[in-house]
């Protein structure tokens, strides 16, 4: 799963961030193997001129293909972090180029909703509360998202639980008074 909860005696944690398919070594060997399969047409023209007007091409192309990977890996490493106490739940969501995004709420009248309207993100979950409606893993599978939600519904009813609170029974059985 690509979100992770980590529980605290004070408070809950959720970490979400979207999937890196291409790891930096993965990237190493890619951009390798592209350079490699490129330069193999070009044995054949080695000491002609052709090879000179070929060249500067294939610089720009393996340039692009390396510009568009990083430029693929920082929109990726967007991340969203969601901190639940028994009073206060705040969702920071870090983006790649801008600023930060951040919101909070009482955690009693925080509500999970799933929204299956959505033709362009389906089951898409928000969170509302204190006026305001934020999303929450939109860069989730549709299965994730899912599980999500179930998962903090369960969370926040877990924490919206009071214990019964009545007088305490004396120890040692009835007493008369």
């Amino acid at each position: 799963m690509p979100y992770t909860w980590t529980d605290n005696d004070t408070h809950i944690d959720l970490h979400l961030e979207p999937h890196q398919s291409l790891t930096p070594r993965g990237f190493v060997w890619f951009m390798g193997a592209t350079c490699a399969l490129i330069s193999l047409p070009l044995f054949s023209l080695l000491g002609t001129a052709t090879l000179w007007a070929l060249l500067p091409f294939l610089a720009v192309a393996v340039g692009l293909q390396w510009g568009f990977l990083n430029r693929n890996k920082r929109d990726r490493s967007v991340h969203e972090h969601l901190r639940i106490d028994a009073t206060t739940t705040e969702l920071v969501r870090h983006n790649p180029r801008a600023a930060d995004q951040s919101w909070d709420c009482n955690t009693y009248w925080v509500q999970v909703n799933m929204h299956d309207t959505n033709p362009r993100i389906p089951h898409y979950v928000t969170l509302t509360g204190n006026g305001r409606e934020v999303e929450l893993g939109a860069f989730l599978t549709e299965e994730e998202r899912m599980s999500l939600k179930d998962e903090l519904v369960a969370r926040f009813s877990d924490l919206r639980r009071v214990p019964p609170s009545g007088p305490a029974a004396p120890h040692g059985g009835d007493q008369a008074s």
